[in-house]
């Protein structure tokens, strides 16, 4: 029994692929979905080397389906001589008609923008998790930086007592 504890927290701790970090900096984050992609294989055996970049990525809508640009994933050395790997190809997005007609609405009426959060591993699949968003001025960015570290000294001063 221990034995299942222990496995099931190593692959917890290697659940996830890439992080945006650049986007909560950035964005306001409002909402997240959680959706699926349509990968080859070749893109399947980099996501698990880690071989993804998510930092210029985002995610537009087309003929009302979703789909992922910008990332990045490598291919590796040993890929096969008949597949043709393009790092930057665009990725279809699975998600449901519902969380579908929710990002197109808002995206074309509010203004929001959708951006992808992290990816990681689920049940042996790839997911994406993707955030509608709103961008922020720089203001805002400095009035987070200013929180950030305010909550930062304020758990120094009562770390020392």
């Amino acid at each position: 029994m221990a034995d299942k504890k222990s496995k099931n927290n190593k692959s917890q701790q290697n659940a996830t692929i890439a992080v945006n970090r650049q986007a909560k900096h950035e964005y306001f984050i409002e909402e997240r979905f959680e959706a699926g992609l349509v990968l080859e294989g070749w893109e399947v055996k980099s996501l698990r080397e880690g071989r993804v970049q998510l930092k210029e990525s985002y995610v537009v809508i087309k003929r009302g389906e979703a789909w992922l640009s910008g990332a990045h994933i490598s291919a590796l050395l040993s890929a096969s001589t008949h597949v043709n790997p393009d790092a930057v190809r665009q990725k279809k997005l699975l998600l449901n008609l519902h969380e579908l007609n929710k990002l197109i609405g808002a995206v074309e009426r509010k203004g929001y923008t959708i951006i992808p959060l992290s990816m990681y591993w689920k049940n042996g699949r790839a997911k994406l998790e993707i955030g509608l968003a709103k961008g922020k001025q720089l203001h805002d960015k400095r009035a987070t930086v200013k929180d950030r570290d305010w909550q930062r000294e304020k758990g120094r001063v009562l770390k020392r007592g």
